[in-house]
């Protein structure tokens, strides 16, 4: 271990066999060598914890954590109360990264003294074996200079999806552990972190450089799956963004649209879930939860500030702005069968919406 741990890099590990060793590996190729590499073994049924140790009896920097299946966010929050680093970087083990990644943003982080570094990255999502589509995410180098500032501009992050995701960042370890920052044990646990993360957040730095590999790989779990609670968990973060922009006394007529722009979009997604030829509801109760979702107010309040950026996202808005239940219907079983039939193209249309 080297006597300077200047990151701490966090990464739960469960049923990944497959890719853990390129993630892994990765993170030991960083030009950056004062670092920590803590593997927490969630639990999982597959030989990604034996490989785990295998990486870790050649490499003294790597710690591996064996417990009980709890889920990502409690291996996490396990591995932040080991974490003896100046700053954290949270991996996901089915990705990897640039080999400069943590030099880069460990540089800036000390340069500006920040409590966040806010990096790019591409999603890499699979259409076969081998082939893939790339899409690019990033914004402008910028160093806030307050936090009123990047309160007033979050708005450009969030509609860059650069402020979902924990591995797109570098935390300060001080202020993660003096704010009790930890994970959520709950399903996306990566986003409500990120906003508890930034909600009093004073010093922040973007880079424009592009360094994470985010590997959208899997079909069945991109495009086959149906939950029955995604309807009332969009509903949920709306909520959450609404109360970080009261928090941050925001209003501006850009951070408004983005805020509802979010929103509809997102409604799209929770229509098309329910049209999932995986979905366990009958006709009638497909219908009606559609019914549901059109006809909340919400819907209505987002289309008084929402701007649709593409032709075809405002095509697709306009039965739910005219709460044609039918019309939302048979749109949500295109999207399904786009989705499920050529992924290429679903994951262009989503990019470019």
């Amino acid at each position: 271990m080297p006597e300077e741990i200047k990151i701490s890099v966090i990464m739960p590990v469960y049923n990944v066999e497959k890719f853990v060793g390129k993630a892994i590996e990765s993170i030991q190729n960083q030009t950056l060598k004062e670092i920590e590499f803590l593997i927490v073994d969630d639990g999982t049924p597959d030989r990604s914890g034996e490989i785990c140790d295998a990486y870790a009896q050649n490499d003294s920097r790597i710690r591996v954590f064996h417990k009980e299946n709890g889920g990502a966010p409690s291996a996490r929050n396990l591995a932040i109360e080991a974490a003896k680093g100046k700053y954290m970087y949270f991996m996901d083990s089915d990705d990897w990264a640039e080999p400069t990644m943590l030099e880069d943003m460990y540089r800036l982080a000390e340069e500006h003294q920040a409590q966040l570094v806010v990096a790019g990255f591409f999603i890499e999502t699979y259409y076969s074996d081998t082939e893939y589509v790339t899409t690019e995410l990033s914004d402008r180098d910028r160093a806030f200079s307050t936090q009123r500032e990047f309160r007033e501009n979050a708005y450009r992050l969030f509609d860059k999806n650069l402020l979902y995701t924990p591995w797109n960042k570098l935390f300060l370890s001080q202020y993660l552990l003096e704010n009790n920052l930890r994970f959520p044990q709950t399903w996306m646990d990566d986003f409500p972190f990120n906003l508890m993360v930034i909600r009093d957040v004073e010093r922040v730095v973007v880079t424009s450089k592009k360094y994470y590999h985010f590997m959208r790989a899997r079909a069945e779990s991109e495009t086959a799956r149906y939950r029955d609670d995604l309807y009332p968990k969009r509903e949920e973060e709306h909520t959450w963004m609404l109360d970080l922009y009261q928090h941050w006394d925001v209003s501006d007529g850009e951070s408004l649209e983005m805020l509802y722009r979010r929103y509809i979009e997102r409604v799209v997604g929770c229509i098309e879930n329910v049209t999932n030829v995986n979905c366990t509801l009958n006709a009638g109760q497909r219908r009606a939860a559609i019914r549901e979702i059109v006809r909340n107010p919400r819907v209505a309040e987002a289309f008084g500030y929402a701007r649709p950026r593409s032709n075809y996202m405002k095509l697709m808005l306009l039965p739910i702005r005219w709460r044609n239940v039918t019309l939302c219907h048979l749109e949500g079983k295109i999207i399904s069968y786009v989705k499920t039939r050529n992924v290429k193209t679903f994951a262009k249309l989503k990019a470019g919406r």
